[in-house]
């Protein structure tokens, strides 16, 4: 892998861990549905002025419900039901395990033995990190969570089944399918009604959505797809175990989560197991 690449890999897992923090926030104004379907009509607003990639509306939509409605209805309701969000960034994370077990089935997309190692290092740092991150939360919600990284890992196949295409665009032409049934969804669940909601929600809140939708969305996906078209599923997935090193370090530092010596020990495990995951070894 290229060390632009590695740098990119980089961005979009810092990008996505603040992510955590930001969507916590943003739930104390709105329901989940109304979160995702804000967060994707702000990540759609490309589409003016860009032409959809040459990408057929079946695979189109396909992706769209797996890859971002069914991941994110579900993660945020994992939050809702009280998932903290230092273990919604690592539960978040069994997408690398199952993106690669899908991607071995159904794309013959077999990973290399370094990969695997690497994987299987950074797993065993997930688990510390996991260990150190206090409560548990309720069984179903983390269930819910699970689900939810499913959800990312069908999509993830599905995109690179794709083959080469347009990063950006297409991620802006996927964000146009979860705003409708995220609000049906709206409709039927308790609370207030969404243009209250905005109304009330104050500042830092909106800053919140907004970044779920820019940053969180648009830019981290487009690099995470251009990252799943040029390399082997089971060398760019370990790039998101970077996640909740991010996700628990900002949770430390922003909501002054205790930083024990455990989380020290799996965030170091982590960053050796993606090292040694996304390295290539050199030729004689």
């Amino acid at each position: 892998m290229s060390p632009r690449s590695i740098v990119l890999g980089a961005i979009a897992a810092t990008l996505w861990g603040f992510s955590f923090i930001a969507s916590a926030v943003a739930l104390e104004a709105f329901s989940p549905p109304q979160l995702t379907a804000l967060r994707f009509m702000i990540a759609a607003v490309p589409v003016l002025f860009v032409a959809r990639p040459r990408v057929a509306w079946t695979p189109l939509v396909a992706i769209g419900l797996t890859l971002f409605t069914g991941q994110f209805l579900l993660f945020f309701l994992a939050l809702a039901m009280g998932l903290p969000p230092g273990l919604a960034s690592v539960t978040q994370q069994t997408q690398v395990l199952f993106s690669t077990l899908l991607a071995a089935i159904f794309l013959d997309d077999t990973p290399r033995r370094r990969s695997v190692v690497g994987m299987l290092i950074a797993v065993v740092g997930l688990v510390l990190i996991a260990l150190s991150v206090g409560r548990s939360g309720p069984i179903a919600a983390l269930a819910v969570g699970v689900t939810a990284a499913l959800s990312w890992a069908i999509g993830n196949v599905l995109i690179k089944r794709l083959g080469p295409v347009p990063v950006l665009p297409l991620m802006a032409w996927l964000s146009l399918v979860p705003p409708l049934p995220a609000l049906v969804v709206s409709y039927f669940y308790p609370g207030r009604g969404l243009l209250t909601a905005i109304a009330t929600a104050g500042w830092w809140r909106l800053a919140a959505v907004l970044y779920l939708g820019l940053a969180a969305t648009l830019i981290a996906y487009a690099i995470w797809g251009r990252l799943l078209t040029m390399y082997p599923t089971s060398m760019a997935a370990p790039f998101t175990l970077l996640v909740p090193v991010v996700g628990v370090t900002a949770s430390a530092v922003v909501l002054g989560e205790r930083f024990t010596a455990l989380r020290a020990a799996g965030i170091g495990l982590m960053l050796c197991g993606v090292a040694v995951a996304i390295m290539t070894p050199r030729t004689p």
